[in-house]
């Protein structure tokens, strides 16, 4: 029985993905940077770097096809802090989604899911981490009981993807290559998380992080080995183990480029992965490109800098006020700017806080006839046309077009310009009283003046702010808007101090029923309308306020019926209903979404798509798109 579920996974796993294990390889070259190692034995050739059974790219995004090997790509950073960036470009997972948003096995030659609750994984045979050590179920093993188990690297427990009320999985080592994952019940979140540009790694390099284990090094000599001056084996631990912020240069990788950079720096060198799991149909191992050199430079001069050439390929810290000085400098430079589709919900949205601590507000905001009155008194057209140059969608804060969830009234409804209604609905609410210059009074006298605190310095969201603050004067509501930085702003939220906020629209823009509807829900302290809602939900109670508003806490039950749903229909019905309330009851207020994002492509870079999905998640920015398979023209 073991055998034949095994045999079940491996087809399903591999004719979801890139090739199937029937195709024969192609004969392998070697790669030209590697030439001198190999031939010097210090490194073994090509055919004993790569796995059995490699993932045979055979599709390109940009539509260049197979490229060559060789040269390197300059991108501009904003700070060390950045070097997470090559995490989420490489996009290198167990699990990924292809630009389709359709998953598919990556790292993991196969996988096989059963009843929602019991998931195999299979792994490539022959696979290694970038110092040439294999790459087997003891790195998960390794994960599972001695850093998610272990209470002093993880005090809270397992990650809590990991848990299904409340429990952690049964986890089967099967053999060096198999693992299995079992819950009482369904886990719609284990594979999702899987895909994401921030991941949950399920695995971690266990012949390295051993030398930093209590378990497996005596704490003494971990101690000699601080660079830090760290005080304890648990901080050197954490301090070696970051897979996600990429700022360990010995940490081995199963990335496409390895950071040889020890930060802080302002100059980052990233160079190829001998050992790297991707290879082309002409026998060409991945990536192709030898390295990736990201360089420090402020945020305001990286639009001079990509557009004057410096940037081979710039995705980061350029916007469409960008766009024409971009498009001028490009005459001279040889880039081309590309506009992409920016993935948010809403370029920019608008909160009422739910939980906010003045009486007289919280009352306000939770009366649905006043959400949709503001909501009605935003001129969406005037502000794609004025703001954004015509190159946006009037929408709510809801899900865009990609998606195959979406449906046309989630971004039309309650967000018509419409000062009529929008007055009628206020006059409802028992705001008729104004004051000489014709602003609404609260039903206590006082001004009905909301503040909206927000942290952008983007001069768009400050235009987009300003307009919004006329239209709602011809509502008698006045706006003033209060900057502050982005940790005063979370706090003053989530404490209830402000009643209303700007930030981001939703990040999961072009979900699939399998993906997680958390976002649209109050059961996160990220949830700027419902943050202290969210804070009782994430603190399992000890923290924040439960829930006691019936049309928001609907939306808890919704994510229940999703948790529990068994086929992809039944997450898709749970996934419809949370976005019909959400459209219906205005919990937020959106603006425009499906704006373009430049992005800045070298004249010699092949492969990057004329036209993409730019966005933090699915995606990864650029990293839906394979950037190993960019390539440079000779």
């Amino acid at each position: 029985m073991k055998r034949r579920a095994l045999t079940t996974a491996l087809v399903l796993g591999l004719i979801a993905g890139p090739a199937l294990a029937a195709d024969p390889l192609p004969a392998m070259k070697e790669t030209p940077m590697f030439a001198d190692q190999v031939k010097s034995g210090a490194l073994p050739p090509v055919e004993k770097r790569i796995p059995q059974q490699p993932w045979v790219v055979k599709e390109f995004a940009g539509g260049d096809g197979p490229g060559q090997q060789g040269g390197q790509i300059n991108t501009l950073i904003a700070s060390a802090r950045d070097t997470r960036l090559m995490t989420v470009y490489s996009y290198t997972r167990l699990i990924v989604y292809d630009d389709k948003f359709k998953l598919k096995p990556d790292i993991l030659e196969s996988y096989e899911e059963k009843d929602g609750r019991e998931f195999t994984f299979r792994l490539r045979a022959g696979h290694k981490w970038s110092d040439g050590q294999p790459f087997t179920t003891e790195d998960f093993r390794f994960f599972w009981e001695d850093v998610a188990s272990n209470k002093d690297l993880s005090s809270g427990g397992p990650n809590v993807e990991l848990l299904v009320d409340g429990q952690p999985p049964k986890v089967e080592i099967i053999d060096p290559l198999t693992i299995k994952y079992t819950w009482e019940k369904p886990n719609p979140y284990f594979i999702e998380s899987q895909a994401r540009a921030a991941p949950l790694f399920l695995f971690r390099p266990a012949h390295y992080l051993k030398k930093f284990h209590a378990k497996y090094t005596p704490e003494a000599e971990i101690l000699k080995s601080s660079r830090g001056g760290q005080q304890s084996w648990v901080a050197i631990f954490r301090r070696n183990d970051v897979m996600y912020t990429n700022d360990n240069i010995d940490l081995p990788t199963l990335n496409p480029w390895v950071g040889t950079t020890p930060s802080p720096a302002q100059r980052f060198v990233y160079v190829r992965n001998p050992y790297y799991h991707r290879i082309d149909e002409k026998g060409q191992q991945l990536p192709y490109v030898d390295r990736i050199i990201f360089t420090v430079a402020a945020t305001n001069l990286v639009p001079a800098k990509a557009g004057l050439g410096e940037a081979d390929l710039q995705p980061r810290y350029l916007n469409m006020r960008d766009y024409t000085f971009l498009q001028k400098s490009a005459q001279t430079s040889g880039v081309n700017v590309r506009l992409w589709e920016a993935g948010s919900g809403s370029q920019l949205a608008l909160y009422p806080n739910l939980t906010a601590s003045d009486p007289e507000w919280r009352k306000l905001m939770r009366d649905v006839r006043f959400r949709r009155a503001l909501s009605l008194g935003i001129d969406r057209e005037e502000l794609n046309q004025v703001v954004y140059i015509g190159l946006s969608t009037p929408s709510n804060n809801t899900i865009m077009p990609r998606s195959e969830l979406f449906k046309q009234e989630y971004a039309d409804k309650w967000a018509q310009y419409d000062p009529k209604l929008a007055n009628k609905l206020l006059d409802e609410v028992g705001l008729t009283r104004k004051d000489s210059q014709g602003f609404r009074l609260l039903p206590d006298g006082r001004p009905a003046t909301i503040v909206v605190e927000h942290a952008s310095e983007e001069t768009e969201d400050n235009d987009a702010l300003a307009l919004i603050a006329d239209n709602w004067k011809k509502i008698g509501i006045k706006m003033l808007t209060k900057p502050q930085t982005r940790d005063n702003f979370r706090l003053r939220t989530a404490s209830g101090e402000a009643i209303m906020t700007a930030f981001a629209g939703a990040v999961t823009a072009a979900p699939t029923p399998n993906t997680s509807p958390k976002e649209f829900a109050p059961t996160m302290l990220g949830g700027l309308q419902w943050s202290r809602w969210g804070m009782f939900v994430e603190s399992k109670g000890k923290q924040g306020e439960k829930c006691d508003l019936d049309s928001a806490c609907k939306l808890l039950d919704y994510v229940k019926e999703w948790e529990s749903g068994t086929t992809v229909e039944d997450r898709r019905k749970a996934w419809h209903k949370i976005l019909a309330s959400n459209a219906d009851e205005v919990f937020s207020i959106g603006t425009v979404n499906g704006i373009r994002q430049p992005v800045v492509v070298g004249p010699k870079i092949r492969n990057v798509p004329k036209e993409g999905y730019y966005a933090w998640d699915p995606g990864g920015y650029i990293g839906l798109y394979q950037p190993d398979t960019f390539w440079i023209a000779q």
